[in-house]
């Protein structure tokens, strides 16, 4: 690994961490739709503005396979990029959870205090509720995914540059209001993963855990499907804009020559 890409990956690492600690260690301790949803969209504007120059703050394995699938990022990098994310939540929830439980004497029971802050299907884990948390993430993964490639393409004239964090912060927000009350809001494999098995560890509960391909699988669909539709959409948008401009060259080209014809005679 050269010395560019170790920066990157400790970039992804430090900011997904920085997510698991701080949106999860808020889910949990206050159990808080608003404020949870809230935590995850500041730590991602607060990471946006501090590794997005590095790495591009992706620290998320959705958004990092959509990058792929746009090619702008290699498949030495995705790979590079999920292990270090999934090291991170891992590594985050570990201490949240960790610094909880050393604390655990001022409660009567943790699990009556606070929550593990991981990802389940609504109800009981049947057919019906387990295709509605699926269909759920992929659409809130696609929703969330398709804005952060919108305002980050340099290539596109609607690129929203500095503004390009908040707004990104300011979706996540969006997509935790309106799914936290269907699944817990994952659209990120690597913090479900991590809450899941820290729920083992600490909570000694196998649930999240016997749930979490779900909140792996559905965001990564979700990251795809985002990247393919940002590139029709794109692309179709480029194409309208250089034939315009090819006709507005043309008709300028024309009306110089007609100018020309003029004057001569």
């Amino acid at each position: 690994m050269n010395k560019e890409l170790f920066k990157k990956c400790l970039a992804e690492f430090i900011g997904t961490f920085v997510l698991v600690f701080f949106a999860c260690g808020t889910a949990a301790l206050t159990g808080n739709v608003v404020a949870t949803s809230l935590a995850f969209g500041l730590v991602i504007v607060a990471m946006a503005y501090s590794i997005g120059r590095i790495s591009g703050c992706h620290i998320n394995p959705a958004v990092s396979i959509a990058f792929l699938v746009e090619k702008k990022i290699s498949v030495k990098e995705f790979f590079a990029y999920i292990i270090s994310q999934i090291l991170g939540g891992i590594i985050g929830a570990l201490v949240l959870f960790g610094i909880l439980k050393m604390t655990a004497y001022n409660f009567t029971g943790m699990e009556a205090t606070i929550g593990d802050a991981s990802n389940y299907v609504p109800g009981e884990f049947k057919a019906a509720p387990i295709f509605a948390a699926i269909f759920a993430e992929i659409i809130l993964t696609c929703v969330f995914v398709f804005v952060i490639l919108h305002v980050t393409d340099e290539k596109s004239e609607k690129s929203n540059g500095l503004m390009a964090g908040l707004i990104i912060g300011l979706t996540l927000t969006l997509v935790h209001l309106v799914g936290i009350g269907i699944t817990g809001t994952s659209v990120n494999p690597a913090r479900s993963l991590a809450t899941a098995i820290t729920s083992g560890i600490f909570f000694e509960s196998t649930e999240a855990l016997k749930q979490v391909f779900i909140f792996i699988i559905a965001p990564l669909i979700g990251g795809c499907l985002a990247a393919l539709l940002h590139m029709f959409l794109v692309k179709d948008t480029k194409e309208e804009v250089k034939e315009v401009k090819e006709a507005e060259v043309v008709e300028e080209t024309t009306d110089e020559k007609d100018t020309k014809k003029a004057k001569a005679k």
